[in-house]
């Protein structure tokens, strides 16, 4: 059966390995088989994780036939915090819907 695996070493930067394995392979095998632990020894650390297509998965998952097997790093920054840090510094008046007014127009039109 086929399945895909990624690996994102650095930011912007993503190795991607199509692999044959046999049928009933949990996602650990298949990293074993590709020989990223030996590769990639921090691919055994607990600050990564992996997923099945973008859903957390065990080592022992069971894989099926197009399956897409991530190694994700931790966020440095939570998403959220990050957007509103970014409008703070931007101010309300110069983002979003109401960033640009048409002259001798209402506020807020």
């Amino acid at each position: 059966m086929q399945v895909v695996l990624m690996y994102a070493q650095a930011p912007r930067s993503v190795l991607e390995l199509p692999l044959e394995v046999p049928s009933g392979c949990t996602l650990w095998q298949a990293l074993v088989q590709a020989g990223w632990p030996e590769r990639f020894p921090e691919i055994e650390a607990e600050s990564l994780t992996t997923s099945v297509w973008g859903r957390k998965a065990g080592r022992e998952h069971a894989l099926r036939e197009g399956d897409r097997v991530e190694v994700v790093r931790a966020l440095r920054v939570d998403p959220k915090v990050a957007r509103r840090e970014r409008f703070v510094g931007q101010g309300a008046r110069a983002t979003g819907l109401f960033a640009k007014r048409r002259p001798g127009s209402k506020a807020g039109y």
